[in-house]
């Protein structure tokens, strides 16, 4: 059985940068599949409402109804948004594909900019810095990120046994890691919320490994003229 978390919570403090935008009119939806689950926020200007469903797979066929739920939940519809705010990785393939492809064309039939978030810098959300994230990548592997008060730095893969959780290590289990400070899915609408309102590129998927799919071993046809 599909586990299902659902949950509204008053919004909290401001952001980490006072600087940026106040949210008082901003209605944006964010929404995450590159992991295992379908997962989605809606934060107004008055409250934020999570929804969660664990699930290794049917993220393409859950996506959208999750996305209607929530916003009869928030009692708005999809014209009342003022932006989207998407996880694109990395994480598996297929999922950060569907959640970027809905963005994407979900801004565009909107006319609403849609902000993409790495997981890693949603990880490393509202935690103090320096820290390092260290995220399971897998076949003994895992992705890790540093960040400063000065910015972060460059994502890359690493040996599991390469890089040992310390007391600046934001997400990987072990000895002195801290927690994150919201779920993922929270952070992700919180970001997309603090850059909303200045220019972003098109979400695209964020990838730290080659996709497992082989290129076809025969050789192409050939087109005659």
């Amino acid at each position: 059985m599909t586990a299902h978390r659902s949950l509204r919570v008053a919004l909290r403090g401001a952001p980490v940068d006072e600087k940026t935008t106040s949210h008082e009119e901003l209605s944006l939806l964010a929404f995450d599949t590159s992991v295992a689950h379908c997962a989605a926020a809606l934060l107004l200007p008055d409250r934020l409402i999570l929804r969660e469903e664990a699930m290794e797979k049917g993220q393409a066929e859950r996506l959208m109804p999750l996305l209607e739920e929530i916003l009869a939940d928030g009692g708005i519809g999809w014209h009342d948004l003022s932006a989207l705010a998407v996880g694109t990785g990395p994480g598996n393939f297929t999922g950060v594909r569907i959640a970027v492809a809905a963005a994407r064309g979900l801004a565009l039939g909107l006319k609403i900019p849609a902000i993409g978030v790495t997981l890693l810098e949603a990880q490393a959300f509202d935690l103090p810095r320096p820290l390092t994230v260290v995220q399971d990548a897998r076949r003994g592997e895992v992705y890790v990120q540093s960040f400063t008060v000065d910015g972060p730095g460059p994502a890359r893969i690493e040996p599991a046994g390469a890089h040992s959780p310390g007391a600046r290590t934001g997400t990987a289990a072990g000895p002195g890691a801290l927690p994150a400070a919201v779920p993922l899915i929270e952070a992700i609408a919180r970001i997309g919320a603090l850059r909303a309102r200045t220019p972003q590129p098109s979400p695209a998927p964020f990838y730290l490994r080659s996709a497992d799919a082989a290129p076809p071993s025969d050789p192409p046809p050939v087109i005659l003229p």
